[in-house]
């Protein structure tokens, strides 16, 4: 019968433990090494893919700016048309002489204020001033106006008043549409109106109410001259707006 030997025993079972060990230790570097490879080929596709995605994005960032390039000459040679037409009469829309005046001053005051993010602050009062002044401001801004309106340049969620006063510090002048509602003298009309009057710079539209119901409504406005839809279309006073409002700068 043959002798039990532990030492032996015990020496095959740390070969067989080594070479366990060893097997395991090249199954790991195996693994590793094909991770690495996926790593590396992952890094290739997103490094190529943010490449793409980087010149697609200047591309669309350049043909923008162009765009925009483009756009603001057409609208600066549109403007100094309009403002030939609207001073020499040859086309249907034209400044009668209290509006010319009104425009004159606004456009000089204008001209010389340091530049700002809206060109007009539009206040009006939206019980009976809505409808108009959300078309005033769509006639507007495809003339290339700037113009900050409420329901559009108000974040929910942030404080309305905060919003509003920096509304009227950035722009440059004012349109105060003038309504049965406005001249009955709410919070919010009256803040805007003191506000606009310390502009110089305050444009009157007139809706459903007269120069004499603004004569009665307010002493304060710097005079009675302005424009009225009971003469003019939305789209002809923007465009009489326009021409008063934004100033080529090539000027």
């Amino acid at each position: 019968m043959a002798r039990f030997n532990s030492n032996q025993i015990k020496q095959k079972m740390r070969q067989a433990e080594q070479k366990l060990k060893q097997q395991m230790r090249q199954a790991e570097q195996k693994l590793q090494r094909e991770v690495d490879k996926v790593n590396r080929e992952n890094k290739r596709k997103v490094d190529a893919y943010n490449r793409r995605v980087d010149s697609h994005n200047r591309k669309v960032i350049s043909d923008y700016n162009s765009e925009v390039r483009k756009r603001n000459t057409h609208n600066r040679q549109a403007i100094a048309e309009l403002n030939r037409q609207l001073r020499s009469g040859s086309s249907g829309v034209r400044y009668t002489e209290p509006e010319q005046q009104l425009a004159d001053r606004v456009h000089t005051a204008v001209g010389q204020l340091d530049p700002r993010e809206y060109d007009t602050f539009l206040s009006y009062a939206r019980i009976d001033g809505g409808d108009v002044a959300s078309a005033l401001r769509e006639a507007l801004e495809e003339l290339g106006v700037a113009v900050w309106f409420d329901e559009v340049a108000i974040i929910p969620g942030r404080s309305q008043s905060l919003q509003m006063d920096a509304g009227l510090r950035k722009a440059r002048s004012g349109i105060a549409l003038l309504t049965p509602a406005y001249l009955t003298g709410r919070f919010w009309t009256e803040r805007e109106l003191g506000a606009l009057l310390g502009k110089n710079v305050l444009i009157p539209v007139l809706h459903n109410v007269t120069f004499e119901d603004v004569r009665k409504y307010s002493g304060i406005l710097p005079d009675l001259a302005g424009f009225t839809t009971e003469q003019d279309s939305v789209e002809d006073i923007a465009k009489k707006i326009a021409a008063a409002v934004i100033v080529d700068e090539a000027v």
